[in-house]
């Protein structure tokens, strides 16, 4: 309910009531005094009925089918604070909604797609449980039992366990419709995609083998067989022309 709107609120602190009361699937009837702008329409309550397109955060929405009826007269309530704007030319009037859902903002919505704005809005009933004489600002406590039985929850469907469920699980038997006791398996090892499935093997890991220590005269032997053989160096760079030392050339000098 929004802050522009009255009435009939719900506080606890069960979020498993929450959560079945505001569930579209479990469908329950929500009531409302709706007082508009102008006389509403035979024509317009009609359209309602039907269910009408309104448009949400996601997107377009079609209502469903809903109760809808005008009121000749205006229910007794009291004074709205603040007051709603009155506009002498122009009338207003009363109606009275039921439905099922519960979507952001959904009934202004609606009235004002048929062409009648909402000018204040009240919401009087939840299922069987009634808003009755109870003054604004007040409240009342209600028992579990009796306000699962007044909203029509079953108490099987909290979260919670029964008082019948919590007898047959001391006696060892569950009976029919009640939550039965879920027991969590032992927990097993994730393995990870990068791991080897061989690392999580139960037999006993084998040591790597260190590698036998070689000779070092064999080590030796292989590096000299592999190196290659170079050439004697001998002292004169690639330009200079070597000196003729046979006895040839000390003949010629003679």
């Amino acid at each position: 309910m929004d802050k522009d709107s009255e009435g009939l609120l719900i506080l606890t602190n069960d979020k498993s009531l929450n959560a079945s009361l505001l569930s579209p699937s479990q469908k329950h009837a929500r009531s409302y005094f709706v007082q508009v702008d102008n006389d509403i329409t035979d024509k317009a309550i009609e359209t309602l009925k039907k269910g009408v397109d309104i448009t949400l955060d996601s997107g377009s929405y079609t209502t469903k089918p809903c109760s809808v009826k005008k009121l000749s007269k205006a229910p007794v309530l009291p004074e709205r604070n603040p007051p709603i704007r009155v506009r002498q030319n122009i009338p207003t009037s009363w109606a009275l909604i039921e439905l099922t859902e519960g979507k952001n903002r959904q009934v202004r919505k609606m009235f004002a797609s048929v062409g009648f704005p909402v000018l204040r809005l009240i919401r009087v009933q939840i299922e069987d449980l009634k808003i009755g004489k109870l003054e604004t600002g007040k409240y009342i406590e209600i028992g579990q039992d009796e306000l699962f039985k007044l909203l029509k929850i079953e108490v099987s469907r909290s979260a919670g366990i029964s008082k019948q469920t919590k007898h047959a699980e001391k006696d060892g038997t569950v009976k029919k419709g009640a939550a039965k006791k879920v027991t969590t398996p032992a927990p097993t090892q994730k393995i990870s995609r990068r791991k080897k499935e061989g690392q999580y093997s139960n037999a006993p890991r084998k040591k790597p083998e260190k590698p036998e220590k070689e000779d070092k005269n064999s080590r030796e032997k292989e590096s000299s067989t592999k190196r290659p053989i170079s050439k004697k160096n001998s002292g004169h760079a690639p330009w200079q022309k070597k000196k003729d030392t046979s006895s040839s050339a000390r003949n010629r000098k003679k």
